[in-house]
């Protein structure tokens, strides 16, 4: 009974899509239908409806600035393993950080872009470089420039598993800041970011447990 009820539940949503889309024989344009919430019935909206972004606090904003910069030295951190270690598990596990992150910083960009905002934070009042949480100091950077083989090794699933647990102190404080991630987009982005920098850091504890 379950299945019969699950299949004539998807057949309806596929008639429902193909209506909306495709449009039926007594509309002359697209129609454009808003799902309605529970025991709330469907709504029909018109042709030239606009959707609507969801209003920012300057928190959202301040953290996608933000966490461009540090997304950034993280793609920094992994440009040096190119001439200083040989291991080919790390290569693979920073060209997945490179990558990933890359394109996170593309999305916070356009995402920043649409709604009028600056992609980069403002300094002005603040001495010096501004750092976000768990972000390599110019010490610690220094120092891993200059490792090579195991040390590097070390010094940057050290360096990444502080870098990535800042990461998710930063998606903390955010969640926790009243008015804050309610755009939809945001929210998913800092789902995604929480999970996979979670399960990075543990793959990089265990790495550094075998090169100890």
């Amino acid at each position: 009974m379950t299945g019969f009820c699950v299949f004539n539940f998807r057949r309806s949503a596929f008639a429902l899509l193909f209506a909306t889309v495709f449009g039926m024989s007594s509309y002359a344009q697209s129609v454009i239908v808003q799902p309605g919430a529970p025991g709330q019935p469907t709504k029909v909206l018109p042709a030239d409806t606009k959707p609507k972004l969801t209003a920012l606090s300057p928190k959202d904003v301040e953290f996608m600035q933000g966490m461009i910069m540090h997304h950034a030295q993280a793609v920094e951190m992994v440009d040096l393993m190119a001439t200083r270690t040989e291991n080919k598990e790390l290569r693979l596990l920073g060209a997945r950080i490179s990558q990933s992150q890359s394109d996170e910083i593309n999305f916070m960009r356009r995402w920043l872009s649409l709604r009028g905002e600056k992609t980069e934070m403002d300094h002005s009042g603040h001495s010096g470089h501004m750092m976000m949480p768990g972000m390599l100091s110019k010490r610690q950077m220094n120092e891993l420039a200059k490792a090579k083989g195991a040390e590097f090794d070390r010094l940057f699933l050290r360096g990444m598993i502080q870098h990535h647990q800042g990461a998710l102190d930063m998606v903390d404080d955010l969640v926790n800041t009243a008015g804050s991630a309610q755009d939809a987009e945001l929210f998913n982005f800092i789902t995604d970011v929480d999970t996979g920098q979670r399960a990075e850091i543990k793959l990089m504890e265990q790495m550094l447990e075998r090169i100890k």
